[in-house]
């Protein structure tokens, strides 16, 4: 392998020590196929019509809108993903594969009736271009399900990856396919997956398949966190089956019956630093410069591939943009479970949601995978490990990281409360009430939303109300009054604000509500015995997280947690 030295002044800035020199292990050629979407308006300035041109040329344009049927929608024709190799095995079996990006495999259908339990409308209107009313249709049942693809080519990705800091070699979609792409009205390109469809060559010893129990989890969560404004793969629909799914939990041996189920998940690309990984570890060097090139092409627009210096303007990006995602993660108290490289999207959004938890009582060693006994990926090594990975990218970025995330995490935690502009004295003070959470216990969450609905006179005078329960519980901390001072002394130079527009700029950033374990999990309990009505409720909620919902708050969504909840554990077991 050949070693190449590059340097760019553009960039140099970003790295602590501006004459370091960046060592990656290929150089990229020029992969200048793409498409392009120019959005044209109509004359009351509704969007009307967009063309698409590829290489260069104008293709083919047509008028688009919401759609009523899924006989009158479509999955893109063409797509860009038409230039990268497939293998030439179309046969089902697992086994080593090279020299490729996709396999092409069909999804596997469940034999038994099944039901659609959920659907996006958000995703169905405004990326799919699809009416509500659609997802009550037979042939979307049918499309979801994975029962009718005629006419398009599913695919699977091949990828490797580290997993808990181990190479672990091929990895790739073993239950999921890639069953098309879709270009919206608003020439946004959108690629279409479903998980839990079936076997692979991918599959490794799995079945394909995923359980109903993880399905609710994700498809509930990969929402919530959309409307936390995190960015994040989405979920279009959620059906469930009658066929059985052998799992074990818990790893104990204990194995249980559970019942089949899909998701229908989009995402603008599903490439990940495994992608990548997979070929540089292969020795396929020439196809991991074309799919490095056709990465950048097609989702990096403001970088020039044909500048020579791309590749480090590409990682430039990944780093900063990777640590502005975990940094989000951590202000809403997030915790992905298994962070290893194969779970890090190039684009710097969540994917593949699995052990993941939200954090209730401040534990910055807050670990929700029963899998990871040595905490690798507890909430406060979430940074650490996203170093990792990028390091995995072959990047001495390290200094990049660690400056970018500390900017990153003083400028939200600023922001959760209610500071305006800068002061040097700002950290300490993020970091003094995130003290006080650990030593109390205290609810992640409800500290900051209860900060943000208090007012600084109820605040000042320490006598805080009961339905302010999570700030009670610090206020029993012997530095909370010393806290609360400087606190108020900060708040008092926000230039020209008050009191009550701190508490709706707060509201705005401190959720209300989150996918708690107790709450999916009660909602899964419900599901396996074929109610649906709480994974509704959750669904309805987690899409206004920041706003007192009736029905939510009946619910218990924002109090304590229940007492028979308080020990709940999630796994790798899906």
């Amino acid at each position: 392998m050949n070693w190449i030295i590059a340097t760019n002044t553009k960039y140099s800035s970003m790295i602590q020590d501006g004459s370091i020199h960046i060592y990656f292990w290929v150089m990229f050629y020029p992969f200048c196929i793409g498409w392009k979407a120019t959005l044209l308006l109509d004359e009351g300035g509704s969007p009307a019509l967009y063309m698409n041109h590829t290489s260069g040329t104008w293709g083919f344009s047509e008028k688009r809108m919401k759609v009523y049927s899924v006989d009158q929608w479509s999955l893109s024709p063409d797509d860009v993903l038409d230039e990268l190799p497939i293998d030439p095995n179309r046969n089902n079996y697992v086994r080593r594969v090279h020299k490729c990006i996709f396999s092409c495999v069909s999804p596997t259908p469940f034999t038994s009736e099944v039901r659609l339990i959920a659907v996006s409308e958000d995703v169905l209107e405004n990326l799919l271009d699809l009416a509500v009313s659609v997802g009550a249709t037979d042939e979307f049942l049918q499309f979801v399900s994975g029962r009718d693809f005629t006419g398009w080519r599913p695919l699977a990705h091949r990828y490797g990856g580290h997993q808990f800091g181990v190479w672990a070699g091929q990895l790739g979609d073993g239950r999921a396919h890639l069953v098309g792409t879709y270009i919206n009205r608003f020439g946004e390109r959108w690629e279409l997956q479903l998980k839990g469809s079936g076997r692979t060559p991918y599959s490794r010893d799995g079945d394909g398949r995923a359980v109903l129990r993880s399905s609710v989890r994700e498809f509930l969560c990969s929402e919530a966190m959309h409307h936390l404004g995190i960015p994040t793969s989405r979920a279009a629909s959620l059906v469930v089956s009658d066929d059985a799914v052998w799992r074990d939990q818990f790893y104990n041996g204990n194995l249980r019956k559970e019942r089949g189920a899909m998701i229908l998940r989009v995402a603008k690309s599903w490439f990940r630093i495994g992608s990548l990984e997979i070929l540089a570890r292969s020795g396929e060097f020439e196809l991991l410069r074309n799919l490095a090139d056709f990465i950048i092409t097609n989702h990096f627009p403001s970088i020039n591939s044909k500048d020579p210096n791309r590749t480090l303007a590409f990682f430039s990006i990944v780093v900063s943009e990777t640590a502005s995602l975990v940094a989000l993660w951590m202000s809403v108290g997030f915790a992905h479970g298994v962070c290893n490289t194969d779970n890090f999207s190039l684009l710097s959004i969540t994917i593949d949601y699995g052990p993941f938890g939200f954090m209730e009582s401040y534990d910055a060693d807050y670990v929700p995978n029963t899998s990871d006994d040595e905490g690798r990926y507890r909430i406060g090594n979430q940074a650490n490990a996203a170093m990792f990975n990028l390091n995995k990218l072959r990047l001495a970025l390290n200094p990049l990281l660690d400056a970018r995330q500390q900017q990153l995490f003083t400028e939200l935690f600023r922001s959760k409360l209610g500071m305006l502009g800068e002061n040097d004295l700002d950290l300490t003070l993020i970091s003094s009430f995130l003290d006080l959470m650990a030593s109390a216990k205290a609810d992640f969450t409800m500290s900051f939303r209860q900060l943000s609905e208090i007012s600084l006179d109820e605040l000042q005078s320490l006598t805080i109300p009961q339905e302010y329960w999570a700030l009670q519980d610090i206020s029993r901390q012997n530095n909370f009054p010393a806290w609360v001072d400087a606190y108020i002394l900060r708040l008092k130079r926000n230039l020209e604000d008050t009191d009550a527009k701190r508490r709706r700029r707060m509201m705005l950033i401190n959720p209300r509500y989150i996918l708690r374990n107790w709450m999916a999990e009660s909602a899964v309990r419900k599901a396996e015995s074929n109610d649906f009505s709480e994974v509704h409720l959750l669904q309805k909620t987690l899409g206004r997280p920041f706003h007192t919902q009736k029905m939510a708050e009946e619910a218990g969504y924002s109090q304590r947690t229940p007492a028979w909840a308080r020990h709940l554990k999630v796994s790798c077991s899906s």
